[in-house]
């Protein structure tokens, strides 16, 4: 009984509203204008939030790239070297790497579909204000939108790294080896190179190796 009382005494509430504003068009009129600025405010705080976390993605995918530069030259300083099980390991965490690139790179794409979604609805909500403006019961100028803004789709400095991400990950297919823990490869290849530089220094004093 509860529940019908409520909706029918809501259905009343709506019913008078709408008596009321049909009976006063400057009524119905500004309350369409603040629902519109309304609009228009969480679009464009929505524009900044896609904006800023596309910025970070963006960051995040340079830093991404230089990474994979570096373990791909360790990779190949590996192999010459004759560390096969070193190298495969490099190649294992090389292919996270790659995996983390795409990933990163699916979620700056699809911010920037978003921005462009938004950009769209604002635009809309734009022509939608001047052609109210331009009818006799608004008054004053049609509100500025703010579609100007420039889109975080995925351009620029992330090409490099989009290019980077499709040439290893044909590579990493290759190699079954499992990554060690991060920390645990940074410090096998850490012994790595200084057995190496060991082994330079032995070359240069004519020194033969262990």
């Amino acid at each position: 009984m509860s529940g019908s009382w409520f909706e029918q005494l809501e259905a009343q509430l709506e019913q008078q509203l709408e008596a009321f504003l049909s009976s006063r068009p400057e009524q119905r009129q500004l309350l369409v204008e603040e629902e519109q600025r309304e609009r228009q405010q969480r679009l464009k705080r929505r524009q900044l939030e896609v904006q800023a976390e596309a910025e970070r993605l963006r960051r995040a995918l340079l830093e991404l790239a230089t990474e994979i530069t570096q373990w791909q030259g360790r990779v190949e300083r590996a192999r010459a070297a004759g560390a096969s099980a070193l190298a495969d390991q490099a190649e294992a965490r090389l292919r996270q790497l790659m995996a983390l690139g795409r990933d990163r790179w699916q979620a700056l794409s699809s911010l920037g579909d978003e921005f462009r979604r938004l950009d769209a609805d604002l635009a809309a909500l734009q022509r939608e204000q001047e052609q109210q403006a331009a009818t006799p019961a608004a008054s004053g100028a049609p509100a500025q939108a703010g579609s100007g803004e420039r889109g975080p789709g995925p351009a620029g400095a992330t090409q490099g790294s989009q290019a980077e991400a499709a040439g290893a990950a044909a590579a990493a297919a290759s190699s079954p080896a499992t990554p060690l823990d991060p920390i645990e490869l940074e410090a096998a290849w850490s012994a790595f190179e200084a057995q190496q530089e060991l082994e330079e220094l032995r070359r240069r004093h004519g020194t033969p190796p262990v």
